[in-house]
């Protein structure tokens, strides 16, 4: 038995006690090997070690993954690793090349997420500036940390909004508030899809009064098109950090891999503050596999796929009179849809009642897990839908239409 003086809710941190946690779908679902899963954007067609499975199979304890080694720490450095992410971010309109210096690898963006507020942000003085819709990390990262966030939206006004970043508003805010430190921007966008437009980045880039970092989040950029990556221009800006991750295109997110591109000098802080074996030697060579000759090419191959069921279901959704407008951009492996309380052509709005109730009949009677979105700023009635393969796009097809003649 402990000693009576114990009481958790005035030992722990305030700001833990009231920590909101991230949640996603499969908080309310799970993955029982039977439901399809179009959710959490993760790339359906397996990892970029797929080609090489038979090569990985007869390898065990041998080439890939040695398991004899497994006694000693991970490379603290991990430089072939950021040497190979270095080549593929490399850009031939830049002649000042990244290099392994200019990189922090961590566990999942999220490492980086966290790395930079405790980097830059002091604790109940400092805050950091997010663009809501986005991803619901920057602000859980800033919680535990005791950081408060300010937010300036999207441009979500009218009839369509274009979900852009609004660089005048956010320089009127950081001119009024010099505590905050670091401003996070999705491109493409989560969950509206949209690369960020470069010019209006610049803008905020070039600003001469406010001293901070801007973090541009790229964890879908290789979706959004060839060269469309901003990795090089940590080399042009001392304030941009660009992070990406292994998760999405090459469908490695079971091994927790994310990077963030930086000014030499940013990164060898990130680097100071981490864990001195953050990467472990089984994560570190799957990911070496997975940006490496064979696996790029597996990579390209899987996007291609995942790009033409893309467009298949931008087509194809439309054709369903509940379905509204696909909102934001289609630069990411995932689509932002309107789901309407009446036929198009009988005046249906976008709801969030109805767009709730087709979010859980599909994955309760149907077998398909969505992303219900409709509370996110300027995404009423929305569901986020994950782009599959050609199997789970008939069956999202098929089971909507099941789900719109029941209700």
């Amino acid at each position: 038995m402990g000693g009576t003086g114990f009481d958790l809710k005035s030992c722990a941190r305030p700001n833990i006690l009231a920590l909101q946690p991230y949640r996603c779908a499969r908080d309310d679902y799970k993955d029982d090997g039977k439901i399809t899963l179009l959710d959490a954007n993760e790339n359906a067609h397996g990892p970029s070690l797929i080609g090489l499975r038979d090569q990985f199979l007869d390898s065990i304890g041998s080439k890939l993954i040695k398991f004899s080694g497994l006694n000693r720490y991970p490379d603290p450095h991990q430089n072939e690793l950021k040497q190979l992410l270095c080549d593929l971010r490399q850009s031939p309109k830049h002649s000042n090349h990244l290099k392994p210096d200019n990189l922090f690898v961590g566990v999942g963006s999220d490492e980086a997420i966290d790395a930079l507020i405790r980097c830059f942000c002091v604790p109940s003085v400092d805050k950091i500036l997010i663009c809501p819709p986005t991803y619901g990390m920057y602000t859980v990262a800033s919680q535990i940390n005791d950081v408060e966030v300010v937010k300036v939206p999207l441009d979500v006004e009218g009839e369509s909004p274009s979900f852009d970043i609004r660089p005048s508003s956010i320089q009127e805010i950081l001119r009024s508030d010099p505590r905050i430190k670091l401003i996070y921007i999705c491109s493409p966008g989560n969950p509206t899809g949209k690369l960020v437009d470069q010019r209006k980045l610049k803008y905020l880039l070039e600003m001469n009064n406010w001293n901070g970092i801007i973090v541009l989040d790229e964890a879908y950029i290789d979706f959004a098109g060839e060269g469309q990556s901003l990795a090089c221009w940590v080399n042009d800006y001392p304030n941009l950090v660009v992070m990406q991750t292994l998760s999405k295109a090459f469908g490695m997110a079971g091994i927790r891999l994310g990077f963030a591109f930086a000014p030499v000098e940013i990164a060898r802080l990130l680097n100071n503050l981490k864990a001195p074996y953050n990467i472990s030697s089984p994560t570190s060579t799957l990911a070496t596999q997975a940006v490496s000759g064979p696996g790029l090419t597996v990579m390209s191959n899987h996007r291609e796929l995942i790009i033409e069921q893309r467009a298949r279901v931008i087509q194809e959704l439309p054709r369903f009179s509940k379905i509204g407008r696909f909102l934001g951009g289609s630069d990411a492996n995932f689509l932002l849809v309107e789901i309407l309380n009446a036929p198009k052509d009988s005046g249906g709005v976008p709801d969030n009642v109805s767009a709730r109730e087709v979010y859980t009949r599909l994955a309760e009677t149907k077998g398909i897990v969505v992303r219900y979105r409709g509370d996110e700023l300027g995404c009423k009635g929305c569901l986020r839908i994950t782009i599959g393969t050609d199997q789970e796009t008939n069956k999202l097809i098929r089971k909507l239409g099941e789900v719109f003649q029941e209700i």
